[in-house]
């Protein structure tokens, strides 16, 4: 007996890589069954292998030492948090499975207790190298000496059409607060001029929980965002190949995310600022983020619009500058002196 119930039963000399393959299967089976979508079905069982392979050996059998090197490793290569942090929450659920559906089997095959190897030592902290923990984003200053580089920039490029695009693209990043991946991912017919007073994108592919597939929302245009895509639909997208794709690469592809951090890059190498002012195009929108609040925008309204699913995420994006104190009570003393006096506040 195991924990009061009857010993499966199961082969006595079962091979442990065929029955972690078995495994695998219905684990997949059980994401399925939950209604994920097959893209996201398919890129979790290509991620799940390659953790397994890079482990070495059954993920019963798997210690923290070996989490370590597994992850360590990725860190020496130069692999971004965000791809370490997937290998071991993949892992982490994995073996969840495993002790909730396999483990008086394991127990009774290969002996010894399922005990999950990911603790508090070697669990990806969901914070990355430019983390808003670590770095402010960039000042509404900066980011318009940028856009002003970036416009400038049109009129002069070798090829018309990629820089404008670039332009269009950054805009979006930071007035919708968008992903890169979510940016990238938008075709034309995402782009709502009519609805709502200033126009809405569909994020179809926005971020969800782990394995929850993507999770959809609408973000207004705001800041005359609106303006641009006009723009950039009726002057530019027409010099790329027909394609569904918004943002195109010259192939009249969706652009990859990987791209897009690759072309900021580049971009701000160009504009020649020190490499203090440079940022990434997470920054953006933990920019957009930042910039709203200190406007005022209500921090729900700012969640809603990033797709955060708590206001508490949404938080760790808003980072004020150094005299938010300050500009917040010399807004209310003006208003409030407007209200007394009857006078006009705003200049």
């Amino acid at each position: 007996m195991i924990e009061g119930r009857t010993v499966p039963d199961v082969p006595v000399a079962w091979d442990p890589w065929e029955f972690q393959a078995l495994c695998v299967e219905a684990f997949v089976a059980s994401w399925q069954a939950r209604g994920f979508s097959p893209v996201t079905v398919g890129n979790d069982i290509g991620l799940l292998e390659r953790t397994l392979k890079a482990l070495g050996r059954p993920a019963w059998g798997v210690t923290p030492e070996d989490v370590d090197r597994v992850v360590g490793g990725l860190a020496v290569d130069g692999r971004a948090p965000s791809t370490r942090r997937g290998y071991v929450q993949i892992f982490k659920g994995f073996h969840r499975f495993l002790q909730a559906r396999k483990a008086a089997e394991i127990e009774a095959a290969f002996g010894g207790r399922l005990v999950c190897p990911v603790d508090e030592f070697n669990a990806s902290r969901h914070v990355g190298d430019d983390s808003p923990a670590l770095l402010p984003p960039p000042t509404p200053e900066r980011v318009e000496e940028f856009f002003v580089f970036l416009k400038a920039r049109i009129a002069t490029a070798r090829k018309y059409a990629p820089a404008a695009r670039d332009y269009a693209l950054f805009r979006t990043l930071y007035h919708a607060g968008l992903r890169s991946v979510e940016a990238s991912r938008l075709d034309r017919p995402d782009v709502h001029f009519t609805r709502g007073p200033f126009g809405k994108l569909h994020v179809r592919f926005g971020k969800g929980a782990h394995t929850s597939g993507p999770r959809p929302r609408w973000v207004p245009m705001l800041d005359h965002l609106d303006l641009v895509l006009r723009w950039f639909l009726d002057d530019v997208r027409g010099k790329f190949p027909d394609s569904p794709a918004l943002f195109a690469d010259e192939s009249g592809g969706h652009l990859h995310q990987g791209t897009v951090r690759n072309r900021l890059r580049y971009l701000m190498e160009l504009e020649g600022r020190p490499a203090a002012d440079r940022f990434s195009p997470h920054a953006l929108r933990r920019a957009c983020a930042t910039h709203n609040y200190e406007r005022g925008v209500d921090l729900v309204a700012i969640q809603q619009m990033l797709g955060h699913w708590t206001v508490s995420s949404t938080m760790r994006y808003v980072r004020p500058s150094a005299t938010f104190i300050e500009d917040a009570y010399r807004r209310a003393v003006t208003s409030t002196l407007g209200e007394l006096t009857g006078e006009d506040p705003t200049p």
